[in-house]
């Protein structure tokens, strides 16, 4: 382990964390919030880059960079982020407790979007820049834009930019990766300044509607009113939000390929069909389930259609109470909870490509029981899946079961009804935001204990980073002086 790198890795991303709150200090001067609303970002700006300064002030002789240290970076700098981010909700007053403010700021760097604020609208504007603005940060990954801004210091960045892109499968776009985040970060936020245009021309107010925009690309859902996006009572915002979810989950290396490739590419993929395939079965599925509570047609495929693309892309912004709903359309939404977006997307759970291999290699299982000598290897996006790449899709979804009933067990603790605890775990470990019950739509988990907010927290970061960050994080093992024969070896191939 280059404890060193490790160290000076990290200072880094906070130097670059703490130039991130300053946007926070020009809209308290816009909005004429005074001393009051400037010096919590001041204080916080100080404490984080003083912090990533003494960190990374002096370079580091040894620069070897190896996959533990791309995990343990990954994992240590989103506990960072989570920490440090929370200062300016409790300098600010907005959020008095550590922990909730801990949970606020996880909630917003790993795009899930759970509150404990009761009282939204009440929230300073830099503040509730600061809150949504965590998602734009997250919704790509701190550590790409850190690669996609900063000089190259002659590691191997992939270590890192593997460990943080979500999915089962990660691949260069480019051979240079600092130029393929810099694309990847140009497209991102290119589209959020399209999606801010596009609310401003329906009539949402441009704070809100940079607001919104960042949830959305990030596909986090913080909402700025205490109804979310059903305050605006807009068709027209409504149906662009919820366009824009669904293209914020769809695998940014399509776009990438959009402008360098072919659109062939895209046609091509086949997580690309899955994801719209299940998109349009929830959306015709729930929409025969609730039409008779709807008076008018118009008004239910609305509300569906956000609903379907808010839970898929796990953005969490609502614009109906679905807790209300059948229980037959509840239960697709919570199987839209696990299932998430694509992989290479800012959205969450378990991304679709894992869902489709999980299905394939089932089916091929049953047809091997069927006819043991027929040889059908599995195939995914054209191409037959490695044992080893099926293995460590098996691998995840084990450890991703007996941690996330884990975490129910802890949210048990409190004496919640099972509905809440569930659903609870379900929405901040697939990084949503609203369960059910409790902590609904019409709901936050301002009411849950300390214990349940912590483990929680943990909960949303092991989701963001797919748990294997953290674990490795977490194993003794990884901090183990090794020789640099067994350490050369540990080298990515």
């Amino acid at each position: 382990m280059n404890h060193v790198m490790v160290r000076y890795t990290l200072g880094r991303i906070m130097c670059v964390v703490a130039l991130l709150m300053a946007p926070s200090l020009i809209i308290a001067l816009i909005y004429n919030e005074g001393w009051q609303g400037v010096w919590p970002f001041l204080l916080s700006i100080a404490i984080t880059g003083v912090f990533g300064y003494l960190l990374c002030f002096k370079r580091p002789a040894k620069t070897d960079f190896y996959t533990r240290e791309g995990f343990v970076i990954v994992a240590l700098s989103w506990f960072l982020l989570s920490f440090f981010g929370s200062l300016p909700f409790i300098f600010s007053g907005t959020i008095l407790n550590p922990i909730n403010a801990f949970f606020e700021s996880a909630s917003g760097f790993t795009t899930t979007g759970s509150s404990v604020i009761t009282d939204i609208e009440s929230v300073s504007h830099s503040v509730l820049w600061w809150r949504s603005f965590t998602h734009l940060i997250g919704g790509m990954g701190v550590l790409v834009f850190v690669l996609a801004i900063m000089p190259k210091i002659d590691s191997d960045d992939i270590y890192t930019m593997r460990a943080e892109m979500p999915g089962p499968i990660f691949g260069k776009v480019r051979a240079k990766l600092g130029s393929s985040a810099r694309v990847l970060y140009i497209i991102y936020l290119s589209m959020t300044a399209v999606l801010v245009i596009l609310l401003a021309l329906g009539g949402m107010p441009i704070f809100d509607s940079f607001l919104h925009a960042f949830g959305a690309a990030g596909t986090g859902g913080f909402g700025i009113k205490s109804n979310s996006i059903l305050y605006y009572n807009s068709a027209y915002i409504d149906y662009v939000l919820g366009t824009a979810m669904i293209l914020f989950g769809v695998n940014f290396n399509l776009y990438y390929a959009l402008l360098f490739r072919s659109v062939r590419d895209i046609f091509k993929s086949e997580e690309l069909k899955w994801y719209f395939g299940i998109i349009a079965a929830a959306f015709i599925l729930i929409c025969m389930d609730v039409s008779r509570a709807y008076d008018s047609i118009p008004h239910m495929i609305r509300d569906v259609y956000f609903t379907v693309s808010s839970v898929i892309t796990t953005t969490g912004y609502t614009t109906a109470n679905f807790d209300i709903w059948p229980v037959f359309s509840k239960v697709i939404l919570l199987l839209l909870m696990f299932t998430g977006a694509m992989a290479g997307s800012t959205g969450g759970g378990m991304k679709i490509s894992r869902i489709a291999i999980y299905f394939k290699f089932t089916f091929q299982e049953i047809r091997r029981n069927v006819s043991p000598n027929r040889r059908l290897p599995v195939t995914f996006e054209g191409k037959p899946l490695s044992a080893n790449l099926i293995h460590q899709t098996s691998f995840y979804l084990t450890t991703y079961i007996i941690f996330f009933w884990i975490l129910v067990v802890i949210m048990a603790l409190s004496s919640l009804n099972f509905e809440t605890a569930f659903s609870a775990v379900l929405a901040t470990f697939n990084n949503i935001g609203p369960g059910l019950d409790t902590v609904g739509p019409a709901g936050n988990y301002e009411g849950l204990n300390n214990l349940s907010k912590l483990a929680l927290s943990i909960g949303m970061i092991m989701g963001r980073l797919e748990l294997f960050p953290v674990l490795v994080l977490f194993s003794p093992r990884t901090w183990r002086r090794i020789s640099s024969r067994i350490h050369s070896s540990d080298r990515l191939k």
